[in-house]
């Protein structure tokens, strides 16, 4: 069956010895593979949009359970910028795989489609990239079924007095709780202001926010922490941000 489809490339990988196969993401079929031959020689037609994180309108034959083959692709956004800068590319990566990593074979969401293509527009438009990616994370904990509680102590349901995040536990703790686990994450005002907006917050409604230095480092802390308990996949993309942290790149 041909599709005609808009996606965005999730993974990009050579194939033999002069094909790639691709990994797109489409609001309608869901995460699909590709197959672009001759892709890889210089002057193929199929070589600037089989790239990472490239946005475009592709046409393909699929039959069920195979491996789609891409008949043509035009480009809708390059996103150049994100390849060309080194911390654009590692934030933006681990965008995509998150997204390509969480969801299955013909799995996804329209929803979550446009949350990743506002996240890379985001990214590539200079918005604070450590926020856009907690908020990206924040939207995958969701469709994975493991959103953390933040709107309320996850022991014992008080509104008030929020103090600490405990990722064991699945969300935020009162001070009376705090001390069912010892592990939990001192968390501010501000840093519980934006955990309790994340789930709900719109990446195409992202503005130029403005973030503590302080609050930005607890919400890394507790997003980090929860997503390897909970999630407990070695994301090579934030593997590389970490270095970058380590070394201050």
């Amino acid at each position: 069956m041909l599709r005609s489809v808009q996606g965005i490339v999730l993974r990009s990988m050579d194939y033999g010895e002069g094909n790639k196969i691709i990994s797109l993401f489409t609001p309608e079929l869901g995460k699909v593979g590709v197959m672009a031959r001759g892709a890889k020689k210089v002057k193929s037609r199929h070589a600037a949009v089989t790239q990472l994180f490239t946005y475009g309108d592709f046409v393909f034959f699929k039959q069920r359970g195979q491996m789609g083959s891409l008949n043509s692709a035009e480009i809708i956004e390059a996103h150049h910028a994100l390849r060309e800068d080194l911390h654009m590319s590692a934030h933006a990566s681990y965008l995509v795989e998150m997204t390509d990593r969480m969801l299955g074979d013909e799995e996804g969401s329209t929803y979550i489609f446009e949350q990743l293509k506002a996240g890379l527009m985001a990214i590539e438009e200079g918005k604070d990239m450590q926020i856009v990616v907690h908020l990206y994370e924040m939207k995958m904990f969701d469709l994975a079924g493991y959103l953390p509680v933040t709107n309320a102590c996850v022991s014992c349901g008080e509104t008030s007095g929020i103090t600490t995040f405990s990722p064991a536990m699945g969300g935020t703790l009162c001070a009376r709780c705090r001390y069912k686990d010892a592990a939990a994450i001192p968390i501010g005002e501000g840093a519980l202001k934006l955990l309790k907006i994340f789930p709900s917050m719109d990446m195409r409604r992202l503005g130029a926010v403005q973030v503590k230095e302080e609050t930005k480092a607890q919400l890394k802390t507790c997003m980090r922490a929860y997503m390897d308990i909970h999630i407990g996949v070695q994301w090579k993309s934030r593997g590389f941000i970490e270095q970058m942290e380590k070394y201050n790149i």
